[in-house]
């Protein structure tokens, strides 16, 4: 991830990189050969002011516990504990569950953040090693769920409806204007919100805080024309969830 706003003009990139893939600008700023780049992340080694950084960590089951364990009084005293979120939880099962099963050892509260697109063999193992599961309705029309999703919701809606009706669930919608903030969508995920017992409905209206991440990994924003809600269409949605007797929150 590139972050130009904290280069020196230092060129120990250049130097470090061993595939020709930082060019040097006429105006003294940088271009990366992404094709080029074959991610030794030297440069980024190289880099003294951050202006090149590799994003995320490898690590153990170990080092995350360990991680953890350093905010253990925190959760005892807020009441909290961790969520295991992504990218997507049920992609890497395998990792997840043993993490589960550790938390669940040291007494830490446990949340799964998942949109639900994964093996059903998969995400059962890790229900009995969960407290909370936070759970993305993107739409309810599987035609329009592939528009904007490029899959459509078959495998989420049936993986959702076998989850045990005594497990607390939220449901979660990422509220797209112009995608499933329609009457139609919102009355189906009320209605599915009372069929599975959910605790709760949480509206999380689209923003766009991640525009400068992708600027900085050199790709286009897709999102870019999107509009944003105000305030009186995210108040009316949230009174529509509460006149449908469904208990809703904003953003959480």
């Amino acid at each position: 991830m590139t972050r130009s706003v904290k280069c020196k003009n230092l060129k120990k990139c250049i130097e470090a990189c061993p595939e020709d893939a930082i060019h040097l600008n006429p105006d003294g700023s940088k271009t990366l050969d992404r094709q080029a780049c074959t991610l030794c992340f030297k440069c980024a080694q190289a880099c003294p002011t951050g202006a090149l950084v590799k994003v995320g960590e490898d690590l153990t089951i170990e080092q995350v516990m360990e991680e953890l364990a350093s905010d253990e009084n925190f959760f005892y005293h807020s009441g909290g504990g961790i969520t295991v979120s992504g990218g997507e939880p049920l992609m890497q099962g395998a990792f997840v569950l043993k993490l589960l099963k550790k938390c669940k050892e040291a007494g830490f509260h446990t949340a799964l953040d998942t949109c639900g697109y994964g093996k059903w063999s998969v995400f059962e193992k890790m229900l009995p090693f969960v407290d909370l599961i936070l759970y993305d309705i993107k739409h309810l029309d599987p035609d329009r769920h592939k528009e904007g999703t490029g899959v459509d919701n078959t495998l989420i809606l049936r993986n959702l409806r076998r989850i045990p009706k005594t497990k607390k669930i939220w449901l979660r919608l990422p509220l797209i204007p112009g995608f499933n903030d329609t009457k139609e969508n919102l009355t189906q995920l009320a209605a599915l919100s009372k069929e599975i017992n959910a605790e709760k409905i949480s509206v999380l209206p689209f923003h766009k805080y991640a525009e400068g991440k992708y600027d900085s990994l050199g790709r286009s924003y897709p999102a870019s024309l999107t509009r944003i809600h105000d305030k009186s269409e995210i108040d009316e949605i949230i009174a529509f969830f509460q006149k449908a007797d469904i208990n809703v929150s904003l953003g959480s």
